[in-house]
């Protein structure tokens, strides 16, 4: 099998590490918190396409029992990832909340600024 074979048959993958490095990076790299945020969130798409991708079966249906279909796709994964998406979003909300206030009280929402004021934290 050759590479540009491999590359096709298994892109999502290949999108899910990009996605998932990236955002681990801009996490580690970044002292910005919207940035830090924006890292994060790009991390849980990751995640999501990781549990997505096994979960789709080629010619599979829905789970609804019929003579005419042998191959059915489970849809606890479906379920399981919308319920990451609503809990991943009010993360998000929560944190862009948190650093809201931080701004309010520190004037700048670069963490170096930050640690480095004379104001407690």
């Amino acid at each position: 099998m050759s590479l540009a074979s491999d590359f096709v048959s298994h892109h999502n993958y290949f999108v899910t590490i990009l996605l998932m490095v990236s955002g681990l990076y801009i996490v580690i790299a970044s002292g910005n918190m919207i940035k830090k945020l924006v890292g994060l969130s790009l991390f849980q798409t990751s995640v999501y396409l990781l549990y997505l991708t096994p979960a789709k079966i080629v010619g599979g249906t829905a789970p609804v029992l019929d003579d005419k279909f042998a191959v059915y796709s489970n849809p606890l994964p479906h379920a399981l990832i919308l319920t990451a998406i609503v809990v991943g979003i009010a993360t998000i909300s929560l944190g862009l909340a948190i650093v809201t206030r931080i701004y309010e009280v520190y004037g700048t929402i670069e963490e170096d600024e930050i640690f480095s004021s004379d104001g407690e934290i």
